[in-house]
């Protein structure tokens, strides 16, 4: 390979005043004699075989991955490094076929999105937004019509027991909560230190009165609440969502809030991301709604940062990235023998 290892990072991590959302000591992770990186101009919806014609590694944030991305013959491209543990933008696929490494980074979401579903919990279950509304609008005299609910002895419900979900749990016990959890991958043996229950995602829906959704988005979980779920949760349960709009069926989510089938949502990730100004979940005083951002603090994008840059900036000198996540790759002809585990 001539010249120096090329990192491209998408340009969605620069703030206003001209640094990035990482900071420094992130950023210091750059400064390697065998690397050279550079922040798009552009912000792309997709990233174009001229981007893998002229990175060795690109640190991604939400631009897509296609089939068409990696089409060119003058590919360059062998790293893939994601802020974060969702890859439903890229093509796993077409990377591995072209022997593009994946990898992401679940260090820096495990604590800060498990914090924010927390965070979530607490101000849902003191009607934190809708008090504060009573303030602002002159109806203090209101304030006895609308009770919060003590978490004691209350049941939380996870969907996905994984990196989040597992952290999720140990937060919520110090508050004496029933945890429940489902998930297809994990046993009731390997999470027996969590204190939680592994159940039926009915059974989970029929007894929590908050639901947390903390899965990925593939074709096993698209669509996987939707009207038949909403309908067995409890009228004064409340409904969470901080992975990816989609796990979701919107339109059953607002008709659940439109009929009173549950008490509320917070919601973080939407469908249609930006979502638009009329959706009705914008205008529910029961539902409080994020940019897909709940989770961003300075803790979680300096981790996000370093752990992508140290993947791309290790792969500069030859050493195979953790948290690979199509480990196929590894049998392509491009990195076959080159590491023995």
């Amino acid at each position: 390979m001539a010249g120096k290892f090329r990192i491209g990072i998408s340009k969605e991590v620069l703030t206003k005043e001209g640094g990035t959302i990482f900071g420094e000591q992130a950023m210091r992770v750059l400064d390697d004699p065998a690397v050279e990186w550079e922040i798009l101009e552009d912000q792309v919806p997709e990233l174009l075989p001229e981007h893998a014609e002229k990175f060795d590694a690109f640190c991604l944030m939400t631009a897509r991955v296609t089939q068409n991305t990696l089409s060119t013959e003058n590919k360059r491209l062998k790293l893939i490094a994601r802020f974060g543990v969702g890859y439903d933008s890229v093509d796993v696929g077409a990377c591995t076929h072209s022997g593009v490494m994946l990898t992401i980074t679940p260090e820096g979401v495990r604590r800060p999105v498990a914090a924010s579903v927390m965070a979530y919990i607490l101000a849902l279950a003191h009607r934190m937004f809708l008090k504060d509304r009573l303030v602002r609008e002159g109806r203090w005299l209101e304030k006895g019509n609308y009770l919060g609910m003590g978490l004691m002895g209350r049941t939380l419900g996870v969907i996905g027991v994984g990196n989040i979900g597992e952290e999720l749990l140990r937060l919520a016990r110090p508050f004496n909560m029933r945890l429940l959890g489902t998930d297809p991958n994990v046993s009731q043996e390997s999470v027996k230190d969590l204190e939680v229950e592994m159940v039926s995602l009915e059974d989970l829906l029929e007894q929590s009165d908050f639901v947390s959704v903390n899965c990925l988005l593939d074709s096993s979980t698209r669509g996987i609440m939707s009207d038949p779920q909403f309908s067995r949760m409890k009228p004064t349960a409340y409904f969470i969502n901080t992975s990816r709009g989609p796990v979701v069926d919107e339109a059953a989510l607002i008709r659940a809030l439109e009929t009173k089938k549950i008490m509320g949502a917070a919601i973080d990730v939407f469908e249609k991301e930006p979502v638009e100004l009329n959706n009705p979940l914008l205008s529910m005083e029961n539902v409080i709604v994020a940019p897909h951002a709940i989770c961003h603090t300075d803790e979680c994008m300096r981790i996000l940062g370093e752990k992508a840059f140290e993947a791309a900036v290790g792969l500069a000198y030859g050493k195979k990235p953790g948290h690979l996540v199509n480990t196929e790759v590894l049998k392509h002809a491009d990195w076959v023998g080159r590491w023995k585990n």
